[in-house]
């Protein structure tokens, strides 16, 4: 029997929301195909979203530094008119040399070359790196720098990862540019992590994710350098961009969640680097569970770089492991990657974590993937990821120390700003 069992059995819960029409999982997803789950998932989000899905897309996955990187800088190498490149994160070592020596280069040949830099997580960046770009002819621009903004804005940051390469090939996923990415997820120096490459015309939904941001910080939006290209079919996939913004009030990531959690039908699998959700959120998880999908999160281990965070979340294991949820901590290394996959047919990939940052205050973008091969590429990646895991089990962790759940309590105070 599982630990759980004796929780669940000692905790009364209202059952969970089913859209009308359908019933629990097993009786409704019997005999359906997986293009009707694609299509009934994809006309619930362009409807309560507004934003369309785009057919012919190709995407291929890149795991860790020692591919995410070489890709990226390729294809910047190989531009031709334009390089928009955007970053919450841009530190110091030697990846973070190369990135400024390569756009530096281009833009010397005449590529018009953009940098955009949150303004609190980028301030770590060597100062002779900007001064490189800049000389070379890089149009480098900060989001909103703490110093020269107002105090309701502070806390509404820039969490994209974007790179967009003469407007036909895109990157995004939860890289930064430092030295923690680089790698293989071999030691506790080398982060796990996933970005994809699209070709095709989610393309252009991507870079509207940075111009959307670089119109905020530029009196230049476009210019001649801009084609405006029409895109060919790439590939089979249908792709959906949704992107996150700073404010206030419900925002679009949360409903994409809250979709993808309510269609989901047999099992869900979450991998996020912080894992501080509200109530809310935590009884939407629950509820998933207790109608009969199997729900999975994978979250960092002994290795992370936000402790606090990582206590914030840790207050609703309790609830969750009753209902059911299965929760993984990754060992080798910060498993920083931010991945959903549904049902085998949908997944979810790009910079947004299931905290309350990501979901109420910062910029962000997701794409959402209805696609079966790429999305078994990510379950074999999600399956490698729990081999490195251990299974946090509902008796033991029920059992831990006075300790820990005082700290647990100590982080309740600020776990909105998390």
């Amino acid at each position: 029997m599982d630990d759980t069992d004796e929780l669940t059995r000692d905790r009364t819960r209202a059952e969970p929301h089913v859209p009308a029409g359908e019933t629990a999982v097993g009786t409704a997803a019997a005999g359906e195909t997986a293009e009707e789950r694609k299509r009934r998932l994809r006309r619930r989000l362009e409807r309560l979203i507004g934003i369309a899905a785009t057919e012919g897309n190709s995407l291929v996955r890149l795991r860790n530094g020692d591919e995410i990187f070489p890709a990226m800088l390729e294809s910047i190498r190989t531009a031709e008119h334009t390089v928009d490149m955007m970053t919450f994160v841009y530190w110091r070592g030697e990846i973070a040399r190369e990135f400024a020596h390569t756009m530096a280069e281009r833009a010397r040949a005449g590529v018009r070359v953009r940098l955009l830099l949150d303004g609190f997580g980028s301030r770590l960046i060597e100062k002779d790196l900007l001064e490189l770009m800049d000389d070379a002819g890089v149009r480098v621009a900060w989001f909103r720098r703490p110093l020269w903004i107002s105090p309701m804005k502070q806390n509404h940051r820039c969490h994209r990862k974007v790179l967009v390469v003469d407007e036909e090939v895109a990157y995004t996923g939860g890289v930064g540019i430092a030295e923690e990415w680089c790698g293989d997820a071999r030691n506790e120096g080398e982060w796990r992590d996933t970005h994809v490459r699209v070709r095709g015309p989610a393309v252009d939904g991507i870079a509207a994710a940075f111009a959307q941001n670089w119109a905020e910080c530029s009196d230049v939006l476009f210019d001649e350098r801009d084609r405006f290209v029409e895109h060919e079919p790439q590939g089979d996939a249908v792709v959906q961009v949704v992107r996150g913004s700073a404010g206030f009030g419900w925002q679009d990531m949360q409903t994409l969640l809250r979709v993808v959690l309510e269609t989901a039908r047999e099992r869900v699998r979450l991998a996020t680097a912080y894992f501080a959700p509200d109530p809310y959120f935590v009884e939407l998880l629950c509820a998933t569970a207790r109608r009969g999908v199997e729900v999975e999160i994978l979250l960092p281990g002994p290795h992370t770089d936000q402790r606090v965070c990582q206590l914030a979340g840790q207050n609703f294991y309790e609830d969750l492991l009753a209902c059911g949820v299965r929760i993984l901590h990754y060992q080798p290394t910060m498993m920083h990657a931010k991945i959903v996959t549904v049902d085998g047919v949908a997944s979810l990939v790009g910079s947004t974590n299931l905290n309350r940052r990501s979901l109420d205050h910062d910029e962000e973008v997701m794409l959402v993937v209805l696609d079966e091969d790429f999305t078994a590429r990510l379950d074999r990646d999600f399956d490698d990821d729990v081999r490195h895991s251990v299974r946090i089990r509902g008796v033991r962790w029920r059992r831990r120390p006075l300790a820990q759940r005082l700290k647990e309590a100590a982080v309740l105070p600020v776990r909105r700003f998390l």
